[in-house]
């Protein structure tokens, strides 16, 4: 799937707690100073729908957004685009950075490493 912009990504994690998905002004009343202008927003919908992130639903004279990626797939898709471009693929060198840069503890190295060991095999 396309990349997505930082308008983009913001309008589809306003609609992900959505129930029902949202129209623009739902997404308008929900997005942090300074909003964009409504043209625009609608613009970044329409561009998510055509990126393959939400589909629309006409409902009158208004568009309802409804995401079709979920948070977590865009999580994981997202995540791993960035392991494979800027850590030759290797989870293992993106903790390595994290450690070398002090973003992550050797405490928290130990609950990943708890976390993996107790995770039953599939």
């Amino acid at each position: 799937m396309e990349r997505l912009t930082q308008p983009e990504e913001d309008a589809l994690r306003v609609l992900w707690p959505l129930p029902a998905g949202g129209f623009v002004k739902d997404v308008l009343d929900a997005l942090t100073a300074p909003p964009p202008p409504y043209t625009t927003l609608a613009s970044t919908l329409r561009n998510l729908e055509r990126k393959g992130y939400v589909r629309a639903e006409k409902l009158g004279n208004s568009y309802r957004f409804v995401p079709v990626v979920t948070a977590d797939d865009y999580q994981r898709r997202s995540l791993g685009t960035l392991v494979q471009h800027h850590f030759q693929n290797s989870y293992k060198d993106l903790v390595s950075f994290f450690a070398q840069e002090e973003k992550i503890s050797a405490a928290d190295l130990q609950e990943i490493i708890r976390l993996i060991e107790s995770k039953k095999p599939e």
